[in-house]
């Protein structure tokens, strides 16, 4: 693709889309672009936010007729900056949402939230696949394969994707599922936004009659004791539980340790399970109770206004002795958290998405704050000797990659070469950008 004619050629998009437009000379332009992750810098040659999907359709024969690029992007989450010379396309707008609990589907928008997808589904005792995070849009996710807190009982979040309304690098809108382009439907199925603009999805809820969950908080001093409950409690653990373990340091708190739990099923069943947790020393909080599944973005209370960070995410092959020594060797500033996620159950078995099975039974992320520059060097210094430390595979999902990361370390080698191959037939002339690009 050829760099942007001008500032000048991009005014014609004020009268080609009906949505806002905002270029480098308008005030509020730094705004517009800001990603989610403000450690981010994102260059780009105007933003325009679609007020539907017809404006995305306009959009699209505009950029191919000035020989522009396209990020999108509903709120800027998982921005990369590989954007130079692009236009930045938000689709926070596309937020139609509709329910069908008698078929349980549910149609969602592209820049719909997973939290409101969550309501809505609960109304019927239904939900959706969630992660930690109830502002993250349902189609990005789905667009990166998706971990959930329901990924052990259900499989990736793109599994349970049943069809995607897009526009094409032509700028024609079509439907596509496994029946109608089992191709594209294969590769927007996890192998990020680089084939076609996603304008909603069709995808399939599951039954959630009853769910119980929350955080266990203790001192760092029991860390060790907690690791060791967590590993005997995830060995032989039901597709229906879920537990992550957390290091975290907050800034003026003591270092402390958590366990985060869900279980789709029974309150009595829940505890029975989580039965050797009482067995811990006393611990300074314990949030679990019966949940709606509405509410699952409250146990790990993850920011939901834009922030600076610094991540690293890896798999890892095993969590015995020595993987638990390395994780409590030292204290785990300057990081703010070290969290390790229980896979398995569904994530292990075949799928139908570029990424395939996670035979990784465990999956480890890092966060740290960059405040400064010494600051931002001593955290990537300390994610990467953690993860020098620990039995890593070297792959991680494209929701873990980091900014200076490649889609290389997400998807397997044939699959890899099986998308590119999509990706040189369907957008031939490289018009989407997503934020890790298929091609170099």
């Amino acid at each position: 693709m050829n760099e942007p004619r001008t500032i000048t050629g991009h005014r014609a998009l004020r009268t080609a889309v009906r949505g806002p437009v905002t270029l480098p000379d308008d005030p509020g332009f730094d705004e517009a672009r800001r990603p989610w992750n403000l450690a981010v810098e994102q260059p780009v040659a105007a933003v325009v936010e679609a007020a539907d999907a017809d404006d995305v359709a306009a959009l699209v024969r505009h950029a191919r007729s000035t020989g522009t690029g396209i990020a999108t992007q509903p709120n800027g989450h998982g921005a990369t900056g590989r954007t130079a010379g692009c236009i930045l396309l938000r689709t926070g707008r596309l937020d139609t949402l509709e329910i069908d609990p008698v078929r349980r589907r549910a149609r969602v928008g592209a820049g719909v939230p997973s939290g409101r997808v969550q309501a809505a589904a609960a109304r019927h005792g239904l939900t959706g696949l969630p992660g930690s995070s109830p502002v993250v849009s349902v189609a990005g996710v789905a667009l990166g394969g998706g971990l959930s807190w329901f990924g052990r009982k259900f499989g990736w979040v793109a599994d349970s994707v049943t069809a995607f309304d897009i526009v094409d690098a032509e700028g024609e809108q079509r439907r596509v599922t496994g029946d109608s382009d089992p191709d594209l439907f294969w590769g927007l199925r996890g192998g990020g936004g680089d084939l076609a603009v996603v304008t909603a999805l069709e995808l399939a809820l599951h039954p959630a009659p009853e769910l119980y969950g929350g955080r266990v908080l203790w001192a760092a001093e029991h860390a060790g004791a907690v690791l060791e409950v967590y590993r005997q409690l995830t060995a032989p653990a039901p597709d229906e539980l879920t537990l992550w373990f957390d290091l975290l340091h907050f800034p003026g708190a003591a270092p402390m340790v958590a366990l985060d739990a869900t279980h789709l099923g029974a309150e009595r069943e829940a505890k029975e399970l989580l039965g050797p947790l009482d067995g811990l020393p006393r611990p300074l909080s314990d949030s679990r109770s019966v949940m709606p599944v509405s509410a699952l973005g409250s146990i790990t209370a993850e920011p939901t206004e834009p922030g600076a960070g610094l991540s690293r995410g890896e798999l890892l092959t095993a969590l015995d002795e020595r993987a638990a020594g390395a994780l409590l060797a030292e204290p785990v500033a300057p990081l703010l958290s070290v969290q390790v996620r229980h896979l398995g159950g569904a994530l292990a078995q075949p799928s139908g998405s570029p990424h395939g099975p996670l035979t990784e039974p465990y999956a480890l992320y890092l966060f740290g704050v960059p405040t400064d520059p010494v600051a931002a060097e001593a955290v990537t210094t300390k994610q990467r000797a953690l993860a020098e430390a620990l039995p890593v595979s070297g792959r991680a999902p494209l929701s873990f990659l980091a900014p200076g990361e490649a889609i290389e370390k997400a998807l397997p080698p044939a699959a890899l070469d099986r998308i590119r191959a999509l990706k040189h037939h369907r957008d031939p002339d490289r018009l989407f950008r997503s934020n890790f690009p298929l091609l170099p």
